[in-house]
C-alpha cells in the first residue's frame, strides 16, 4: 500500500507539473499551423545537351540499380528510375525516351526469372512499355549490351542463353521480331537502320544484316587483332549513323573501322606514339611500365569533332582494368594527342556530351560524379555520392 500511494503521489505531482508548464506557456504566441503536405507530379523540362543519364549498377547490391537523370550544368539530380540487376540503358538521340534492360525474379532473389526491356518517357519518367524478353546477358553493364539502330525503331539486346546471340526488338510494336545467333561473338555495334556488328574471339567482326522478313545474313571482317597478344576493349565507341568505330586495344592501339555489311578495318595507330612516346608492349613483354588505357567505360567519343577521350594510367600490360589517373584527348583523324586532363580522383569511367561546348564526366569509388569542362579540363562541379557504382553516362545526340 505504501508503494501504491507513493506512486500515486508522484503521478499527481507530475500532472501538476504538466499543468503548470501548460499555464506558463499560455502567454506565449500560438504555434504556427503547418501547411498540409501537398503531393504533385512534375514533368521535366525538355532535355538540354547537358541533361544526361547516369547508369548506377549498384555493384554491392545489384538488384537495386538505378538510372539517374542529371542536369550537369547545375549539378542537380532531376529524377530516377529503378534498373534491376546488371542493367543497361540507352537513349534515343532526341532524348524523348530511353530504354532499360533489366532482370527480376518473382520472389526477389528466386522463382520465375523475367528479362525485361522497359521503355520510359524521358520527361515524365513514366513507364510506357514493359516488354518481356526471351533472355538477356547478366554481365557487368556495358553500353554495347543494349543499343539502338538509326531511327530507334529497333533495339538490340545481347544475350547468352544458352549461347551468344542478340534479341531484336521492334520498339514501335514492342515485340521481339528476331533472335540472331552469334557463335563466338559478343555485343552489338549498330550501323544504319538494319544491321550491327559484333566483336568475335577469332579477331574479326561479325556483320549482321537484318531483313524485314525476319531473316538475318552474316559476314565477317578480316582478322584485325590477336586476342591472345593484344585484345580489344569491348566498350570501344561507334556511331550508328555513320558506321564509324574506334576499337581500342589493351596496349593503346586504335583500329578505325567502317561498319556495315562488309566492314573494313584500317591499320591501327598508337595512343602513345600520338603523345610523342614509343608504342606500349603487348602480352609478349607484359612487365614494361608505361602509360596505358584502363578502366570499365574507359573511352568516349565526341562525334562531331572526332575527338577520343581515353582514361590513362601508368602500369604493365595486364593492368587494363586499373582506374585512370588522367584523360588523354585525341584527334581521331590526325592521331595526335590534343590535351591531357589530370583527374581530381582516379576513375574507371569517362563520358562526354555531344554539343559545341562539351562537358566531361568521371567518377570515383565513392560514387561521386565529377563534371569537367571538356575543352579546358577545368573541374566545374561535383555531385557527391550520386550513386554506388557509377558505370557510364549517356548524353543527348549520341547515336
Amino acid at each position: 500500500m505504501f508503494f501504491h500511494n507513493s506512486c500515486r503521489s508522484f503521478a499527481l505531482s507530475l500532472l501538476g507539473g504538466v499543468a503548470m508548464v501548460s499555464l506558463g506557456g499560455s502567454a506565449l504566441a500560438a504555434d504556427p499551423v503547418l501547411q498540409t503536405e501537398q503531393s504533385d507530379v512534375v514533368t521535366l523540362k525538355p532535355y538540354t545537351p547537358h541533361t544526361i543519364l547516369v547508369m548506377d549498377s549498384a555493384g554491392t547490391h545489384a538488384k537495386d540499380g538505378r538510372v539517374y537523370v542529371v542536369d550537369a550544368d547545375r549539378g542537380a539530380l532531376l529524377g530516377m528510375v529503378q534498373a534491376a540487376y546488371n542493367p543497361n540503358v540507352t537513349m534515343v538521340p532526341d532524348a524523348s525516351r530511353f530504354y532499360v534492360g533489366e532482370t527480376t525474379w518473382a520472389h526477389g532473389n528466386r522463382g520465375a526469372r523475367y528479362d525485361l526491356l522497359a521503355e520510359y518517357d524521358a520527361r515524365t519518367l513514366k513507364l510506357t512499355s514493359d516488354e518481356e524478353l526471351p533472355a538477356r546477358a547478366l554481365i557487368t553493364p556495358k553500353r554495347n549490351s543494349l543499343t539502338l539502330n538509326v531511327g530507334a525503331s529497333r533495339a538490340y539486346v545481347y544475350q547468352m542463353s544458352p549461347s551468344n546471340g542478340v534479341e531484336v526488338v521492334d520498339t514501335h510494336a514492342h515485340k521481339v521480331t528476331q533472335s540472331v545467333d552469334l557463335p563466338g561473338c559478343a555485343l552489338t555495334y549498330p550501323w544504319g537502320t538494319g544491321g550491327f556488328s559484333s566483336l568475335c574471339a577469332d579477331g574479326t567482326l561479325a556483320n549482321v544484316s537484318l531483313s524485314e522478313d525476319g531473316k538475318a545474313s552474316m559476314t565477317h571482317s578480316a582478322v584485325f587483332f590477336a586476342p591472345d597478344k593484344d585484345a580489344i576493349f569491348e566498350n570501344s565507341p561507334s556511331v550508328a549513323k555513320t558506321g564509324e568505330a574506334y576499337f581500342l586495344s589493351y596496349t593503346g592501339n586504335i583500329y578505325p573501322a567502317h561498319l556495315g555489311a562488309n566492314t573494313t578495318v584500317e591499320a591501327p595507330w598508337s595512343l602513345q606514339v600520338g603523345a610523342g612516346m614509343k608504342p606500349a608492349s603487348d602480352a609478349s613483354a607484359p612487365f614494361e611500365v608505361t602509360w596505358r588505357p584502363g578502366g570499365i567505360q574507359l573511352i568516349a567519343l565526341h562525334q562531331s569533332d572526332h575527338e577520343l577521350y581515353v582514361l590513362m594510367h601508368r602500369g604493365t600490360f595486364w593492368t587494363h582494368k586499373e582506374d585512370g589517373t588522367e584523360v588523354w584527348v585525341y584527334d581521331a583523324q590526325t592521331h595526335k594527342r590534343l590535351r591531357r586532363i589530370p583527374l581530381k580522383k582516379t576513375s574507371n569511367m569517362v563520358g562526354v556530351t555531344q554539343d559545341d561546348h562539351p562537358l566531361m564526366f568521371t567518377t570515383d569509388t565513392d560514387g561521386d560524379l565529377f563534371i569537367y569542362d571538356a575543352q579546358t579540363g577545368h573541374l566545374l562541379r561535383t555531385i557527391k555520392k550520386l550513386g554506388t557504382s557509377v558505370t557510364f553516362t549517356i548524353a543527348p545526340g549520341e547515336e
